[in-house]
């Protein structure tokens, strides 16, 4: 940078509450979740880049509610990653794909703050958003992950299972042999090296994937189960597949029309 150059912005990683996406679920304050500096953060941020702008704008009306924002909502920057971020991903480098993240970060090019946000939880963490990041780190715009509930650490932590070696696989295959398939070989790997495997689903499959995993898994495999976390009504249960068998109500107790964060291990 030259002594001429301006300053670049900050790429500040926004957090959101868990409860957005998800229906009838009664909106909480943000400060519930997020801590006084993360707020003071999205409060003055004025540029961002998000999964969906219609979920930020109700982010930042509720972040005003108990930080003024430094501009009216109607005046905020908001544009959407790429349709192909959310079908297909954006955490391995393609060309095509960081160019565009490279150039949604001009604002910060010429000074200005941004933000990046999903529709709930941590930008780029089960969520679009590492396009972003690897283009900030590469022009030199420096990167903040502020404070705010992940789901993931937060359903490990409740689990009972392995926090010091574990890993998150995502979605597993919707046919059901695949997913059988699929579901045995993360089963075969937690037993063999103890590391918890974590695994997540669409909220209408998660009664079908928590079925499949009480038919795939064997009796004394650990199965946790956490649903609708941070909200009113979130329950985590986790025990052995042959205790899931024998007490139906564990099954019924999780909210499965929720987002939930399935994990198996030993």
């Amino acid at each position: 940078m030259s002594a001429h150059s301006s300053p670049r912005g900050t790429l500040f990683l926004v957090p959101t509450p868990l409860d957005f996406g998800i229906q009838d679920a009664t909106p909480v304050s943000p400060s519930t979740w997020l801590p006084a500096e993360t707020l003071e953060v999205a409060s003055r941020v004025t540029h961002w880049i998000t999964e969906n702008a219609k979920s930020t704008r109700a982010f930042l009306k509720r972040v005003d509610a108990v930080a003024s924002l430094a501009a009216p909502l109607q005046s905020q920057q908001i544009v959407e990653l790429p349709r192909s971020a959310h079908k297909k991903g954006d955490h391995a480098p393609q060309a095509g794909g960081d160019a565009q993240a490279r150039a949604l970060l001009e604002p910060a090019l010429l000074g200005s703050d941004m933000g990046l946000v999903s529709e709930a939880g941590m930008p780029a963490i089960a969520d679009p958003g590492s396009s972003i990041v690897r283009a900030a780190h590469a022009q030199n715009i420096r990167v903040v992950p502020l404070t705010g509930p992940i789901s993931l650490m937060l359903a490990l932590a409740a689990s009972g299972l392995n926090g010091q070696s574990f890993a998150f696989v995502g979605y597993v295959p919707q046919e059901a042999s695949e997913r059988a398939r699929r579901l045995k070989e993360l089963e075969a790997l937690a037993l063999k090296t103890g590391q918890t495997q974590i695994v997540i689903e669409t909220p209408y499959r998660n009664t079908a994937l928590l079925q499949a995993l009480l038919h795939a898994l064997h009796p004394h495999t650990r199965l946790a189960v956490c649903g609708a976390l941070t909200l009113p009504q979130q329950v985590c249960r986790s025990a052995v597949v042959s205790e899931w068998k024998r007490s139906p109500n564990l099954a019924n107790d999780v909210p499965l029309d929720a987002p939930c964060v399935f994990l198996l291990g030993r």
